[in-house]
């Protein structure tokens, strides 16, 4: 059974509301974040959430924060 397809506009409004961060930043940082899980991926089915949670933890961490 194929997996739903991720809506990634979706994922990146849900990130820069959580985190308060611009939503352009949002949308580089997870897309370069699923690039480079992809290059090693065998399986790929994941790879957005992985890279989701990875921007998420990015973002909290690192205080990239609007004022």
């Amino acid at each position: 059974m194929a997996q739903p397809q991720t809506n990634v506009d979706e994922v990146v409004q849900a990130i820069a509301a959580e985190t308060n961060t611009p939503s352009e930043t949002v949308s580089k940082l997870y897309t370069d974040t699923v690039a480079h899980y992809q290059t090693d991926a065998r399986v790929f089915d994941y790879v957005p959430l992985l890279a989701a949670k990875k921007v998420r933890d990015t973002l909290r961490h690192t205080g990239n924060r609007r004022n």
